[in-house]
């Protein structure tokens, strides 16, 4: 309603301002020289001057100016939510960047303590087969000597027993004597006996 009457105002000192300058033109259209120049007419122009200025300004300061405020307080209003929900994205964007340096840094670590533990397990396990291996081995080589003393006593045994064969049959041979496997045995260690006697020597 203020808003109505405003303009109703301002329509009428615009026609009442309007009809006084055709007013003045009418009656300075016999002079010489422009009317607004007259120093007769500078009181009205000067009241007009002011009566229209006045009603610019409050339009400007009542209507114009307030609007203008509203869309730049709005703006600003805008403006600043805008910042920060830009400033809560930065933060948690350091945040979630924070958290997965800090998960990068542990799987890292586990990384090279699960890799440590591997290591020293594949070297107790390399070091358990070693000591696996090496007795294994000795248990075939100790077969293997008791195999090779067995094979060595019996090759010996036999090796008796056919020297003392052998003895016997020269001695029947060469000689026309009958010895017994006791007496060729006796022959055959006496025999052993030097011959070691002179190798040792």
């Amino acid at each position: 309603m203020k808003t109505l009457n405003r303009a109703a105002v301002c329509t009428a000192l615009l026609v009442a301002g309007t009809g006084a300058c055709n007013a003045a033109f009418a009656a300075g259209d016999s002079a010489a020289g422009l009317p607004q120049l007259k120093i007769e007419t500078w009181p009205s122009q000067l009241f007009w001057l002011a009566v229209i200025f006045g009603l610019g300004y409050v339009f400007m300061s009542r209507v114009v100016t307030p609007r203008i405020g509203t869309v730049l307080e709005e703006r600003r209003s805008r403006l600043d939510d805008d910042l920060a929900r830009a400033r809560e994205a930065s933060a948690e964007a350091a945040t979630t960047r924070a958290e997965y340096e800090a998960s990068l840094e542990e799987a890292r670590a586990q990384a090279a303590e699960f890799a440590r533990k591997a290591s020293a397990e594949a070297l107790a396990n390399a070091e358990a087969a070693e000591a696996r291996a090496a007795k294994r081995m000795a248990t075939k080589v100790g077969k293997a000597e008791e195999k090779l003393a067995e094979d060595r006593a019996e090759a010996e045994s036999n090796l008796a027993s056919v020297a003392s064969e052998a003895a016997i049959a020269a001695a029947a041979q060469i000689a026309g004597v009958k010895a017994t496997a006791a007496q060729a045995d006796k022959a055959v260690k006496a025999s052993a006996a030097a011959l070691a006697r002179q190798e040792a020597s």
